[in-house]
């Protein structure tokens, strides 16, 4: 894969890989048992979300017996990192001053502490870049 890592596509991928970044390696069985059941899924959407996260470089399939258990291949931190900056960069666009401000007011509107916590969350930010 060149260029940047892919992101899981969609609500599936996410669900898939949440469950292994949650549960580790897992049968095809034990993902459906997981994620596709509960979502009323047929067990070959099942699969076939698992085929797009192998081909994507998500997933690694790894022999088990006469069957395969898969496991994440990336970091749920550096994923979470990067689809929020994807999200973050389709809301922003080019004029982002004003999408930003429309950011703060939903935060606030939801629940006023997490503006806080921004707060706190951009004052570290700030003191780290300014550590040698």
């Amino acid at each position: 894969m060149s260029g940047a890592r892919a992101l899981p596509g969609g609500r599936l991928e996410l669900a898939v890989l949440v469950a292994l970044w949650e549960h580790g390696a897992l049968s095809a069985p034990a993902i459906h048992d997981r994620v596709g059941v509960p979502l009323d899924l047929v067990y070959t959407t099942t699969t076939k979300v698992l085929d797009r996260l192998l081909a994507k470089g998500l997933v690694e399939r790894q022999p088990s017996g006469k069957t395969f258990r898969y496991v994440a291949s990336v970091e749920r931190p550096a994923t979470e990192r990067a689809r929020a900056a994807k999200l973050l960069e389709a809301l922003f666009g080019d004029a982002p001053r004003p999408a930003l401000a429309a950011l703060v007011d939903a935060v606030t509107e939801i629940d006023p502490d997490l503006l806080d916590e921004l707060a706190r969350i951009v004052e570290a930010r700030r003191r780290s870049r300014r550590e040698p």
